[in-house]
């Protein structure tokens, strides 16, 4: 036996919810033994105590920009690796919108070779859809697929041909993978800097109506009920394409959807200082689509908890909100402002585990649990651990986060791949 993780409460939804002793070996769950806490172990064996802690699934994170490889500068694929397992994941999907972008085997290769170079997180490489994300002709899905391709998206920008957007959502069935949706109306969007309403008026800002995501998302559901094929939702963040998933999931059409913390956590108001921070796209909504996204979350309706981790460098980032780069790093406070919603009772324990270890697993078709002969990806978490958030501690490049300063409660204490201990608060 190489670990034994002792006395925590395992939440591995539909199979087990309970206190009890994890074995692992040779990088597997090898016994799960309820009540815990008891029995001596071999001096050879490491044993982390989790008494008081909960023992998950390891975490996935759907939607990470590691902006690797073009601007190492921002972000590269060893540091977002580093900043995922800090945060509690021990996997995550890396969004194809790099430089070169990732349409074409050679940078799915190259982002898996770099990702075990770096011995963090696992890394699954999401490919394009079209070339050079220029919305023009279909990527090779199938010669991506069997690179390590287990989604594609253009990611940053629509697929605004609908055509197109049909026969992704073909190819991608044959290759067995989702497409992941960026629903945005550029003619609606405009380039506007946040959500269009009284905020955005009061500040002098232009806005973005609801409007522009959810008439893409209804094309879009409508697209997949036409073909089969399997469509994720990317950073949903307006009331009106939640009740739109809502319907589509009661007639039976294949769609899944995510939203991210600062959807969930913060509302337009929070712009109020031209903290360009707070610009991300989708924007921030009012507090009534905020509201609209937990519940969704409670109820079934978004399936997962993405954290869309965007960093920007000062550069791109320090500047009037109109001109500063959309999107705000997430990978370090996603779990804590989702315990939060837990805190506040929105969601219980094993739900936050489907929604942010099991569902987003099941999403790309890859294993996700802790039971036995299971690959060991194992996230320790300590729901009442209080800490003050400080972008200077944070292992990622960037430090654009719009959390500065706030006190969260809950962290993930140990992070464990394949059966090593990738990350230890205490270390």
């Amino acid at each position: 036996m190489d670990l034994i993780i002792r006395g925590g409460r395992i939440i591995d939804p539909g199979h087990f919810d309970g206190e009890a002793d994890l074995y692992i070996n040779e990088g597997r769950i090898a016994a799960l033994k309820p009540g815990g806490g008891t029995g001596e172990a071999e001096k050879s064996v490491k044993v982390i105590a989790a008494r008081g802690k909960i023992v998950a699934p390891g975490l996935i994170d759907l939607h990470v920009h590691l902006r690797e490889p073009g601007e190492e500068y921002k972000e590269t694929i060893a540091s977002g690796c580093r900043a995922a397992v800090a945060g509690g994941f021990t996997a995550v999907c890396a969004m194809p919108n790099t430089h070169p972008p990732n349409d074409c085997a050679q940078v799915t290769e190259f982002i898996l070779e770099r990702a075990q170079s770096a011995g963090a997180a696992r890394v699954y490489p999401v490919a394009a859809i079209s070339p050079g994300l220029a919305g023009k002709g279909l990527t090779p899905f199938y010669e991506l697929a069997a690179a390590g391709a287990v989604a594609f998206t253009d990611d940053g920008l629509p697929v605004a041909n609908s055509l197109l957007m049909r026969r992704a959502l073909e190819y991608a069935r044959g290759a067995g993978c989702p497409v992941i949706a960026h629903c945005e109306d550029p003619l609606l969007s405009a380039d506007g800097a946040m959500n269009e309403g009284p905020t955005a008026t009061r500040l002098g800002l232009r806005g973005i109506p609801n409007v522009a995501e959810s008439a893409m998302v209804q094309r879009d559901i409508a697209l997949a009920g036409l073909t089969g094929g399997k469509l994720h939702l990317a950073h949903v963040s307006t009331r009106e394409a939640v009740d739109a998933i809502r319907i589509a999931k009661s007639q039976g059409v294949a769609v899944t959807a995510e939203a991210a913390p600062h959807h969930f956590t913060l509302d337009d108001e929070a712009v109020c200082d031209y903290d360009p921070n707070m610009k991300m796209y989708p924007p921030l909504r009012t507090a009534a689509d905020r509201d609209a996204i937990r519940q969704g979350l409670a109820d079934g309706t978004i399936d997962a908890i993405a954290s869309d981790h965007a960093p920007h460098s000062s550069i791109e980032k320090q500047l009037e909100f109109d001109l500063a780069a959309n999107g705000v790093i997430g990978l370090e406070t996603s779990l804590p402002l989702a315990l939060k919603l837990v805190h506040d009772g929105v969601l219980s324990l094993p739900r936050l585990v489907e929604l942010m270890a099991c569902h987003p697993a099941r999403i790309i078709g890859v294993p996700c649990g802790l039971q036995t002969g299971m690959p060991a990806d194992i996230t320790i978490i300590d729901p009442d651990a209080v800490f003050t958030v400080s972008a200077d501690n944070f292992r990622s490049q960037s430090r654009n986060t719009p959390f500065e300063g706030w006190t969260l409660k809950g962290r993930a204490t140990t992070t464990i791949v394949a059966g090593r201990v990738v990350f230890a608060l205490d270390d």
